[in-house]
């Protein structure tokens, strides 16, 4: 186990991030829920605000850890890509995008606390597995019936 002291303000600093990110989230499959048209419309605009309410549940719990640290929250919210593009692939393609990123700032936490914090690391492992799934769900809705590789961006074309 590392001995080392935990940081405390590159993770308060890191959590900002997470929680800026969570919120542009939910910002984003609401924006994405009023976007999707067709046939399908009901089932994925159901998932697209579920999406939403979890990004504001992982938004709430960043925010409460970086209270615990004696921290400050961000009242900002993190980047909104507005491609103009509302075909559900591609919004399934941004959301995999966004998600890598997500997944990319939780491994930097879990790098922060590692042998530091058994709070923190426990969080960000579990907020790792949860990206992990759920990129791998993003993942299968972009396959094409019957595909069962992962997806591919150049396949897809």
């Amino acid at each position: 186990m590392n001995e080392q002291a935990l940081d405390k303000n590159a993770v308060t600093e890191k959590l900002n991030r997470i929680l800026e990110s969570e919120l542009a989230g939910v910002v984003r499959y609401t924006h994405y829920a009023l976007m999707v048209y067709g046939y399908n419309r009901i089932p994925i605009i159901a998932w697209m605000r579920e999406q939403a309410t979890q990004s504001l549940a992982h938004a709430e719990e960043a925010g409460e850890l970086i209270t615990h640290l004696g921290g400050h929250p961000s009242l900002a919210i993190g980047p909104l890509l507005e491609t103009q593009q509302h075909d559900i692939g591609d919004i399934l393609r941004e959301s995999l995008d966004h998600e890598g990123e997500a997944l990319q700032t939780y491994r930097e936490l879990l790098a922060l606390v590692e042998g530091r914090s058994v709070l923190l690391e426990d969080y960000a492992r579990r907020m790792i597995s949860e990206e992990e799934m759920h990129q791998g769900e993003v993942d299968k809705m972009l396959r094409r019936p019957g595909d069962i590789g992962a997806f591919s961006a150049s396949r897809a074309k």
